[in-house]
Protein backbone atom coordinates (compact mmCIF):
# COMPACT_ATOMS: atom_id res chain seq x y z
CA UNK A 1 0.00 0.00 0.00
CA UNK A 2 1.28 3.46 -0.94
CA UNK A 3 0.04 6.51 0.95
CA UNK A 4 -0.19 9.75 -1.03
CA UNK A 5 -0.49 12.91 1.05
CA UNK A 6 -1.70 16.10 -0.60
CA UNK A 7 -3.72 13.80 -2.88
CA UNK A 8 -5.98 16.58 -4.21
CA UNK A 9 -3.11 18.83 -5.30
CA UNK A 10 -1.57 19.26 -8.75
CA UNK A 11 1.08 16.62 -8.06
CA UNK A 12 -0.80 14.33 -5.69
CA UNK A 13 -3.87 13.91 -7.89
CA UNK A 14 -1.77 12.81 -10.86
CA UNK A 15 0.37 10.55 -8.68
CA UNK A 16 -2.71 8.73 -7.37
CA UNK A 17 -3.87 8.20 -10.96
CA UNK A 18 -0.48 6.88 -12.09
CA UNK A 19 -0.09 4.48 -9.17
CA UNK A 20 -3.62 3.17 -9.55
CA UNK A 21 -3.12 2.63 -13.28
CA UNK A 22 0.05 0.66 -12.44
CA UNK A 23 -1.97 -1.69 -10.22
CA UNK A 24 -0.76 -0.37 -6.86
CA UNK A 25 -3.00 -0.23 -3.81
CA UNK A 26 -3.25 3.44 -2.82
CA UNK A 27 -4.47 5.42 0.16
CA UNK A 28 -5.17 9.03 -0.83
CA UNK A 29 -5.34 11.62 1.90
CA UNK A 30 -5.83 15.36 2.35
CA UNK A 31 -7.77 17.58 4.72
CA UNK A 32 -10.96 17.63 2.63
CA UNK A 33 -10.71 14.80 0.13
CA UNK A 34 -13.97 13.50 -1.36
CA UNK A 35 -15.00 10.44 -3.38
CA UNK A 36 -15.11 12.27 -6.69
CA UNK A 37 -11.45 13.30 -6.38
CA UNK A 38 -9.92 9.82 -6.57
CA UNK A 39 -10.19 6.89 -9.01
CA UNK A 40 -12.35 3.89 -8.18
CA UNK A 41 -10.65 1.44 -5.85
CA UNK A 42 -8.53 4.04 -4.06
CA UNK A 43 -8.81 4.11 -0.29
CA UNK A 44 -9.74 7.66 0.70
CA UNK A 45 -9.15 9.07 4.18
CA UNK A 46 -9.22 12.62 5.47
CA UNK A 47 -6.23 13.64 7.56
CA UNK A 48 -4.16 16.70 8.36
CA UNK A 49 -0.36 16.66 8.23
CA UNK A 50 -0.33 19.14 11.11
CA UNK A 51 -2.28 16.64 13.28
CA UNK A 52 -0.07 13.58 13.60
CA UNK A 53 -2.72 11.49 15.35
CA UNK A 54 -5.06 11.89 12.38
CA UNK A 55 -2.45 10.08 10.24
CA UNK A 56 -2.41 6.83 12.24
CA UNK A 57 -5.31 5.18 10.37
CA UNK A 58 -3.91 6.49 7.08
CA UNK A 59 -0.64 4.60 7.54
CA UNK A 60 -2.30 1.33 8.57
CA UNK A 61 -1.13 -1.38 6.16
CA UNK A 62 1.15 0.95 4.19
CA UNK A 63 4.73 0.27 3.15
CA UNK A 64 5.53 3.47 1.20
CA UNK A 65 4.73 7.15 1.63
CA UNK A 66 4.64 10.17 -0.64
CA UNK A 67 5.07 13.12 1.70
CA UNK A 68 4.46 16.63 0.47
CA UNK A 69 6.16 19.26 2.58
CA UNK A 70 3.05 20.98 3.86
CA UNK A 71 2.82 23.92 1.48
CA UNK A 72 1.30 26.89 3.27
CA UNK A 73 1.30 24.91 6.55
CA UNK A 74 5.00 24.10 6.31
CA UNK A 75 5.94 25.81 9.56
CA UNK A 76 3.25 23.86 11.46
CA UNK A 77 4.53 20.38 10.63
CA UNK A 78 6.29 18.02 13.02
CA UNK A 79 8.08 15.93 10.40
CA UNK A 80 9.90 13.64 12.81
CA UNK A 81 6.61 12.75 14.50
CA UNK A 82 4.96 12.08 11.12
CA UNK A 83 7.81 9.81 10.09
CA UNK A 84 7.88 8.01 13.45
CA UNK A 85 4.17 7.21 13.13
CA UNK A 86 4.66 6.04 9.55
CA UNK A 87 7.63 3.85 10.51
CA UNK A 88 5.79 2.28 13.44
CA UNK A 89 2.95 1.35 11.06
CA UNK A 90 5.33 -0.51 8.75
CA UNK A 91 6.26 2.14 6.18
CA UNK A 92 9.83 1.59 5.00
CA UNK A 93 10.09 4.00 2.04
CA UNK A 94 9.37 7.73 1.78
CA UNK A 95 9.49 10.07 -1.20
CA UNK A 96 9.48 13.71 -0.14
CA UNK A 97 8.24 16.56 -2.30
CA UNK A 98 10.58 19.33 -1.16
CA UNK A 99 11.73 22.53 -2.84
CA UNK A 100 14.63 23.73 -4.96
CA UNK A 101 14.94 26.56 -2.45
CA UNK A 102 16.60 24.24 0.06
CA UNK A 103 19.71 24.46 -2.11
CA UNK A 104 19.28 27.86 -3.78
CA UNK A 105 17.79 29.96 -0.95
CA UNK A 106 19.05 28.39 2.30
CA UNK A 107 18.95 31.79 4.03
CA UNK A 108 15.18 32.05 3.43
CA UNK A 109 13.08 30.56 6.22
CA UNK A 110 10.09 30.04 3.92
CA UNK A 111 11.88 28.64 0.88
CA UNK A 112 14.97 27.07 2.42
CA UNK A 113 15.31 26.55 6.15
CA UNK A 114 11.91 25.03 6.95
CA UNK A 115 11.92 22.74 3.93
CA UNK A 116 15.51 21.83 4.74
CA UNK A 117 14.51 20.77 8.25
CA UNK A 118 11.95 18.38 6.76
CA UNK A 119 14.61 16.97 4.45
CA UNK A 120 16.86 16.43 7.47
CA UNK A 121 14.08 14.55 9.26
CA UNK A 122 13.54 12.34 6.21
CA UNK A 123 17.25 11.53 5.84
CA UNK A 124 17.52 10.72 9.55
CA UNK A 125 14.30 8.68 9.73
CA UNK A 126 15.86 5.26 9.12
CA UNK A 127 13.56 4.80 6.10
CA UNK A 128 14.67 4.43 2.50
CA UNK A 129 14.23 7.94 1.12
CA UNK A 130 14.17 9.94 -2.08
CA UNK A 131 13.91 13.73 -2.15
CA UNK A 132 12.39 15.68 -5.04
CA UNK A 133 13.33 19.35 -5.38
CA UNK A 134 11.25 21.03 -8.10
CA UNK A 135 11.58 24.64 -9.09
CA UNK A 136 8.52 26.64 -10.11
CA UNK A 137 5.52 24.71 -11.45
CA UNK A 138 3.90 25.22 -14.86
CA UNK A 139 0.63 25.15 -12.93
CA UNK A 140 1.46 28.41 -11.14
CA UNK A 141 -0.10 29.90 -14.28
CA UNK A 142 -3.52 28.89 -12.92
CA UNK A 143 -3.26 32.19 -11.00
CA UNK A 144 -3.79 33.87 -14.38
CA UNK A 145 -6.90 31.87 -15.28
CA UNK A 146 -9.51 34.32 -14.06
CA UNK A 147 -8.13 37.45 -15.80
CA UNK A 148 -7.54 35.43 -18.97
CA UNK A 149 -11.14 34.21 -18.96
CA UNK A 150 -12.50 37.65 -18.14
CA UNK A 151 -10.23 40.00 -20.08
CA UNK A 152 -7.77 37.89 -22.12
CA UNK A 153 -5.03 39.59 -20.09
CA UNK A 154 -2.15 38.48 -17.88
CA UNK A 155 -0.45 40.90 -15.47
CA UNK A 156 2.87 39.80 -13.99
CA UNK A 157 6.29 41.24 -13.12
CA UNK A 158 9.64 40.52 -14.80
CA UNK A 159 8.09 39.76 -18.18
CA UNK A 160 11.36 38.77 -19.85
CA UNK A 161 13.06 36.82 -17.06
CA UNK A 162 13.07 33.11 -17.88
CA UNK A 163 12.89 30.15 -15.51
CA UNK A 164 12.71 26.42 -16.35
CA UNK A 165 9.37 25.68 -14.66
CA UNK A 166 8.30 22.04 -14.42
CA UNK A 167 5.08 20.19 -15.19
CA UNK A 168 3.46 18.75 -12.03
CA UNK A 169 2.69 15.65 -14.08
CA UNK A 170 6.43 15.08 -14.52
CA UNK A 171 6.97 15.46 -10.78
CA UNK A 172 4.23 12.88 -10.18
CA UNK A 173 5.75 10.48 -12.70
CA UNK A 174 9.19 10.73 -11.09
CA UNK A 175 7.59 10.19 -7.67
CA UNK A 176 5.75 7.11 -8.93
CA UNK A 177 9.02 5.61 -10.16
CA UNK A 178 10.84 6.40 -6.91
CA UNK A 179 8.03 4.86 -4.84
CA UNK A 180 8.12 1.62 -6.82
CA UNK A 181 11.81 1.07 -7.65
CA UNK A 182 14.63 0.43 -5.18
CA UNK A 183 17.40 2.12 -7.16
CA UNK A 184 16.25 5.64 -6.26
CA UNK A 185 16.84 5.30 -2.51
CA UNK A 186 19.20 7.91 -1.12
CA UNK A 187 18.88 10.17 -4.19
CA UNK A 188 18.00 13.86 -4.42
CA UNK A 189 16.45 14.87 -7.75
CA UNK A 190 16.17 18.46 -8.92
CA UNK A 191 13.19 18.71 -11.26
CA UNK A 192 12.84 21.37 -13.95
CA UNK A 193 11.31 21.76 -17.37
CA UNK A 194 13.27 21.42 -20.61
CA UNK A 195 14.21 25.08 -20.84
CA UNK A 196 13.49 28.55 -19.47
CA UNK A 197 10.33 30.41 -20.41
CA UNK A 198 9.39 33.97 -19.50
CA UNK A 199 6.01 35.21 -18.26
CA UNK A 200 5.54 36.88 -21.63
CA UNK A 201 6.23 33.60 -23.45
CA UNK A 202 3.93 31.65 -21.14
CA UNK A 203 1.17 34.17 -21.81
CA UNK A 204 1.62 33.68 -25.55
CA UNK A 205 1.48 29.90 -25.09
CA UNK A 206 -1.83 30.17 -23.24
CA UNK A 207 -3.17 32.29 -26.08
CA UNK A 208 -2.18 29.62 -28.61
CA UNK A 209 -3.76 26.93 -26.44
CA UNK A 210 -7.15 28.68 -26.33
CA UNK A 211 -6.99 29.97 -29.89
CA UNK A 212 -7.20 33.64 -28.96
CA UNK A 213 -4.51 36.27 -28.28
CA UNK A 214 -3.84 37.06 -24.64
CA UNK A 215 -2.29 40.43 -23.78
CA UNK A 216 0.64 40.61 -21.37
CA UNK A 217 0.85 43.60 -19.01
CA UNK A 218 4.10 43.94 -17.08
CA UNK A 219 3.68 44.88 -13.44
CA UNK A 220 6.24 46.75 -11.41
CA UNK A 221 7.81 44.89 -8.54
CA UNK A 222 5.77 46.98 -6.09
CA UNK A 223 2.50 46.28 -7.91
CA UNK A 224 3.22 42.56 -7.82
CA UNK A 225 4.22 42.76 -4.17
CA UNK A 226 0.95 44.43 -3.16
CA UNK A 227 -1.04 41.80 -5.02
CA UNK A 228 0.89 38.89 -3.50
CA UNK A 229 0.61 40.23 0.05
CA UNK A 230 -3.11 39.43 -0.10
CA UNK A 231 -2.32 35.71 0.18
CA UNK A 232 1.37 35.41 1.23
CA UNK A 233 3.33 36.64 4.26
CA UNK A 234 5.80 39.43 3.56
CA UNK A 235 9.00 37.32 3.82
CA UNK A 236 7.58 34.76 1.40
CA UNK A 237 6.62 37.52 -1.03
CA UNK A 238 10.09 39.06 -0.94
CA UNK A 239 11.86 35.76 -1.59
CA UNK A 240 9.41 34.82 -4.33
CA UNK A 241 9.95 38.16 -6.09
CA UNK A 242 13.69 37.71 -5.84
CA UNK A 243 13.45 34.29 -7.48
CA UNK A 244 11.18 35.61 -10.23
CA UNK A 245 13.16 38.77 -10.89
CA UNK A 246 16.74 37.95 -9.95
CA UNK A 247 17.11 34.17 -10.17
CA UNK A 248 20.45 32.66 -9.25
CA UNK A 249 22.38 30.62 -11.82
CA UNK A 250 21.20 27.48 -10.01
CA UNK A 251 17.58 28.57 -10.37
CA UNK A 252 18.08 29.19 -14.09
CA UNK A 253 19.77 25.81 -14.60
CA UNK A 254 17.99 23.10 -16.56
CA UNK A 255 18.34 19.84 -14.65
CA UNK A 256 18.81 16.48 -16.41
CA UNK A 257 17.02 14.56 -13.66
CA UNK A 258 13.57 14.16 -15.27
CA UNK A 259 15.27 12.75 -18.36
CA UNK A 260 17.51 10.58 -16.20
CA UNK A 261 14.64 9.01 -14.24
CA UNK A 262 11.95 8.80 -16.93
CA UNK A 263 14.06 8.28 -20.03
CA UNK A 264 12.40 11.18 -21.85
CA UNK A 265 12.56 14.94 -21.91
CA UNK A 266 10.38 16.88 -19.46
CA UNK A 267 7.14 18.34 -20.79
CA UNK A 268 7.15 21.93 -22.01
CA UNK A 269 4.93 24.73 -20.74
CA UNK A 270 3.31 24.75 -24.18
CA UNK A 271 2.22 21.14 -23.65
CA UNK A 272 0.88 21.95 -20.20
CA UNK A 273 -1.11 24.91 -21.57
CA UNK A 274 -2.70 22.79 -24.30
CA UNK A 275 -3.62 20.08 -21.80
CA UNK A 276 -5.20 22.61 -19.42
CA UNK A 277 -6.64 25.07 -21.93
CA UNK A 278 -10.20 24.73 -20.59
CA UNK A 279 -9.14 26.47 -17.37
CA UNK A 280 -8.43 29.62 -19.40
CA UNK A 281 -11.39 29.64 -21.80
Amino acid sequence: MIVVTGATGNVGRELVRLLTAAGERVTATSRSISNGEVPDGVRRLRADLTDTDSLRPVFDGADALFLQNGGAALQLLSPRDILDVAKSAGVDRVVLLSSQGVATRPESESHGALAGAIEDAVRESGLDWTILRPGGFHSNAYAWAEPVRAHRTVAAPFGDVGLPTVDPADIAEVAAVALREDEHAGRIYELTGPGPTTPRQRTEAIGRAIGEPVRFVEQTREEAREQMLAFMPDPVVETTLSILGEPTPAERRVSPDVQRVLGRAPRTFEEWARRNADAFR
